[in-house]
């Protein structure tokens, strides 16, 4: 039995968004889940930014379950979006995030990096980012 435990971004379509799918990946494929975030839209989709930990088998079962209901599947990307094209190097994300996630990776231009893997969603920088470089699906 192997565990693993991985970030997950899910958007749900409207026909899911009133079932409890959270309780069925606990229930029925043993999963922990700790959920970051989570919004219904206007449109009633559905959006869930989770951590989950289970039994690699079950996992992976769940996973098929959950895109055999239309649920998209994000294991990379979260809930906070950084545009680059929008950015224009003034920093002030910088001194407002946290983890580091947003940084300077060239001193000499400015350029800014986005490092979604040390992202904790803490939305600081879409309060502080005057060119709205940052957003959030939330």
């Amino acid at each position: 039995m192997s565990i693993i435990t991985q970030k997950l971004f899910l958007r749900f379509p409207k026909s899911e968004t009133e079932k409890p799918v959270v309780c069925q990946l606990v229930r029925d494929y043993e999963l922990e889940i700790n959920i970051f975030r989570a919004q219904v839209n206007a449109d009633d989709e559905g959006y869930l930014a989770i951590d989950v930990t289970g039994d690699e088998q079950k996992f992976a079962e769940a996973m098929e379950f959950l895109r055999s209901l239309g649920v998209m599947i994000d294991p990379i990307n979260k809930g906070v979006r950084w545009h680059e094209d929008k950015c224009v190097q003034c920093t002030n994300c910088t001194v407002h995030c946290p983890t580091g996630a947003l940084s300077v990776k060239d001193r000499e231009s400015m350029a800014m990096q986005f490092t979604e893997s040390l992202c904790i969603e803490c939305l600081n920088c879409l309060t502080n980012c005057p060119y709205g470089a940052c957003t959030s699906a939330f």
